[in-house]
């Protein structure tokens, strides 16, 4: 008797509470992003970088590829385009983060011997966003990795956010795919 008394009462609840008006909290659906494309044009050559999670579940294991070596010394424009790949046609996801800039940034974390990047695009408050940026390699050979994250919902204030620094952020991750890179 017990079971059903409460059965009922939670089936009344869940009848009330769905007829409320639409000032009740709505469910905000996650953000699905299987592909990150990174280019970068420098030299007289272009790279890509390429990474592909198809499922969008992540962390699984997502496949990976660099079309080439990059040149010391030498100054690349960047631009990451992202994409939600179990949409047929694929639905490009930049105008979504555009719309929502300020929530939005992409931080570049390099080990070894990569070099340094500088931001190109700025939401309406003048904070970076990371969609374009520049990519200034370093003047001698060698080997590291670079990773590209995307933070939602972060603290763009924060001490050091603004000059690409993540420890500050906070937010979530959207995404975060890292790649190995050749400095020749």
């Amino acid at each position: 008797m017990k079971k059903q008394v409460f059965i009922f009462a939670t089936l009344a609840t869940a009848l009330f509470t769905s007829c409320d008006d639409d000032s009740a909290s709505q469910v905000i659906e996650e953000e699905v992003i299987t592909t990150i494309e990174v280019t970068l044009t420098g030299g007289g050559e272009t790279i890509t970088l390429v990474s592909r999670d198809l499922d969008g579940d992540g962390p699984g294991l997502p496949v990976s590829v660099v079309s080439g070596n990059l040149t010391a010394g030498t100054t690349y424009t960047g631009a990451i385009v992202l994409k939600n790949e179990t949409e047929t046609p694929a639905e490009i996801k930049n105008p979504e983060i555009l719309e929502k800039d300020e929530e939005h940034q992409f931080f570049y974390q390099t080990t070894g011997t990569v070099g340094t990047f500088t931001y190109t695009d700025a939401d309406s408050n003048n904070n970076p966003i990371g969609l374009t940026f520049t990519l200034q390699t370093a003047a001698t050979a060698g080997t590291g990795s670079i990773t590209f994250t995307l933070r939602h919902e972060l603290n763009k204030n924060g001490t050091g956010v603004d000059q690409g620094i993540i420890t500050n952020a906070g937010g979530s991750t959207d995404i975060e795919v890292s790649f190995p890179v050749t400095i020749e």
